[in-house]
């Protein structure tokens, strides 16, 4: 470890790098880290402390990059729920010195928390699919075609936290390097040098700004397990929640939010306000808290599209969030996709029968509860779909309360997994 990196460790200051893919940020990083001596916290790394800290699955955490939401997210906010733990564990992270933030994890950090030099490592197309092509042994049109998702999945992100468009803006960094003409040791030792700069160096106002930014991640959380969702910004103690949509009610709303946080060590005020940037013609809404203790997450697999969708919106007025799925195949993608906790499972379905979907999704995800309800099953299908791990076995038509029952069941023994795996 070279001097000068030696000082700037002791002094406190971080580093942040974000990069394209096919850009060498792997190397960079691993590179500095040499440089340095810092901890890694990347990606991979927050998600998964997310995930231990909140009970929530990895993949239910890595959801909040994406620009696609899970057919769940109405009911459950559950990408407003990972952000809110991200910031927590890195918030958490923070706490400790010699970090070297990245990846996505870079647009967490508060522009006012200045003591971390922030990096973005890019390079035009042609140079990023010839190394495509060559570290992967890609065809171009596949190299393009991940090069573009990526792209877009950062912009979405970037967008989402910083609201720029471009995720390449040279106004969100310190340092915007062209890897196309860098190589990954000079990239790491142009980086190393202007850790030394002044305006990177701790002071009492960058140090405020991450005490705001713990304090503000601890309020998202309890807000979250509150059952809320909303944004929080933290400033000397006083806290802002912004609510992104326009809600009926919203003075009953301003007193939960307010009760919650106010509880809080280290708040002083809290203030609840619709987030300016919701349109002034936007029709109010119910605001509908999410209930822990509510199924929220059930996937109704039926061909029957008319009796599906009614039975959807009956559980929907229980409080009961379910989701529709019309085939078998279906809602096997959307078990990997979305993550549903519950299945209500029809037996008689063209293409892949219920059978077959219950013993694919017990290989599968095998923490899944799955409901049979059915109104053309024998004796041997109840044995068999019990055997298979079944929760329960219905016939149609159902008593409603027989099956939210049903329901709250498999909600607890999920909810009880989930307690377990914090603990």
């Amino acid at each position: 470890m070279r001097d000068d990196a030696k000082e700037q460790k002791a002094a406190g200051v971080g580093l942040a790098v974000f990069s394209g893919d096919y850009c060498r940020g792997a190397e960079v990083v691993a590179a500095l880290q040499q440089d340095t001596g810092y901890r890694v916290v990347d990606g991979q790394a927050l998600v998964a402390e997310a995930a231990r800290l909140s009970g929530m699955s990895p993949g239910a955490i890595e959801r909040a990059f994406s620009p696609r939401d899970s057919v769940f997210e109405k009911f459950t906010h559950e990408k407003g729920g990972a952000l809110a733990w991200l910031r927590r564990a890195l918030a958490e992270q923070l706490a400790q010195p010699q970090l070297l933030l990245a990846g996505n994890v870079v647009h967490l950090l508060p522009r006012e928390i200045s003591h971390y030099l922030r990096v973005c490592l890019i390079a035009e197309l042609p140079f990023r699919l010839q190394q495509a092509m060559a570290v992967e042994n890609l065809a171009e049109t596949e190299a393009r075609r991940r090069i573009t998702a990526a792209d877009t999945a950062k912009a979405h992100w970037v967008q989402a936290l910083r609201g720029y468009e471009d995720p390449w803006a040279a106004e969100l960094y310190d340092m915007l390097l062209p890897m196309a003409e860098t190589g990954a040791e000079e990239a790491a030792a142009l980086i190393s040098r202007q850790l030394q700069r002044s305006a990177v160096q701790p002071t009492d106002e960058s140090r405020q700004a991450l005490a705001d930014f713990q304090l503000a991640a601890q309020a998202g959380v309890a807000l979250v397990e509150a059952g809320h969702d909303g944004e929080v910004a933290a400033r000397q103690g006083r806290l802002t929640v912004r609510i992104t949509r326009k809600v009926l009610m919203f003075n009953r709303l301003q007193d939960e939010v307010q009760a919650v946080l106010g509880e809080l060590p280290g708040v002083e005020e809290v203030v609840v306000a619709v987030d300016p940037r919701v349109p002034e013609d936007r029709q109010a809404e119910i605001y509908r808290k999410h209930h822990r203790g509510t199924p929220s997450k059930v996937l109704l697999v039926d061909d029957e599209r008319e009796f599906v969708q009614t039975l959807s919106e009956r559980l929907l007025f229980r409080d009961v969030g379910a989701a529709v799925a019309h085939d078998g195949q279906s809602a096997l993608e959307m078990l990997i996709d979305d993550e549903p906790e519950v299945l209500v499972l029809d037996l008689k379905m063209p293409g892949i029968d219920g059978i077959e979907v219950l013993r694919r999704v017990k290989k599968i995800r095998p923490e899944v509860e799955v409901i049979i309800l059915t109104g053309h099953g024998s004796e041997d299908d109840r044995r068999i779909c019990l055997e298979l791990g079944a929760l329960a076995y219905l016939r149609k038509p159902v008593d409603i309360d027989e099956l939210e029952a049903r329901l709250q069941e498999a909600h607890q023994k999920v909810q009880a997994r989930r307690d377990a795996g914090k603990a």
